[in-house]
């Protein structure tokens, strides 16, 4: 059994489902996309994603209206396996179509670029042998990935914090996906022990110095599994 978060990006909520691996995720279309295939390499049994991420791939699915297989949809910041800012730590990133021809990589990138349902379609010439699309949302703190963090922030992107805070011994004593007062006494203090400006706000400065100090450690034995 996995514990699937779902951040509804209109409402703000956070809603929590108990699944088996075989079950399909929520909001995802009959059974195109079950927790396993979401969970791929993760060891991690806490998984999550937006209400966003999971209807574009439904409209994806339904115009190419094939099967499309992937292989790497979530991991967990620590885990690593992809870049410093990855989307996919967020849930909200798919890699697909590795098994197939380049014919039919290009006509899944077509679907999926012309649909427009996309925060980003990842150019054909830097996935050569796979097909990225992700459903990013709001302003990137830096030039590219994770917004601007603070107190009342609510969603992927503040389980991400959380869990790197925690991976690196900065407790906030829970994993929900809400920046309350807990989560900010731990970034203030991490932000004291690392020379950065003590404002509990996750900005630039802060996540490239987070990210670049959590990305693919490992399970430490502070990670939190709510």
């Amino acid at each position: 059994m996995a514990k699937i978060i779902v951040y509804d990006v209109d409402t703000q909520a956070l809603q929590v489902y108990r699944l088996a691996e075989s079950d399909p995720m929520p909001y995802a279309y009959g059974r195109t996309m079950l927790v396993r295939e979401f969970r791929g390499s993760s060891q991690s049994s806490v998984l999550w994603t937006t209400n966003a991420a999971m209807e574009s791939w439904n409209a994806t699915r339904r115009s190419y209206g094939s099967p499309i297989p992937f292989r790497y949809a979530f991991k967990r910041i620590w885990e690593g396996g992809h870049g410093r800012q990855s989307q996919h730590y967020a849930g909200v990133a798919f890699d697909v179509g590795q098994s197939l021809s380049s014919a039919q990589r290009n006509r899944i990138w077509n679907t999926a670029n012309n649909l427009g349902v996309w925060s980003y379609v990842e150019p054909q010439n830097m996935t050569p042998t796979w097909v990225h699309f992700d459903k990013r949302y709001g302003r990137p703190a830096c030039s590219a990935g994770f917004p601007l963090l603070r107190n009342g922030s609510r969603g992927v992107y503040v389980l991400i914090l959380q869990d790197a805070l925690n991976a690196l011994g900065y407790t906030t004593y829970t994993l929900d996906g809400a920046f309350g007062p807990n989560t900010r006494n731990a970034l203030i203090a991490y932000q004291r022990n690392n020379g950065l400006s003590a404002d509990g706000i996750c900005g630039c400065a802060t996540w490239t110095r987070i990210v670049n100090e959590v990305v693919g450690i490992g399970r430490t034995p502070t990670v939190i599994d709510p």
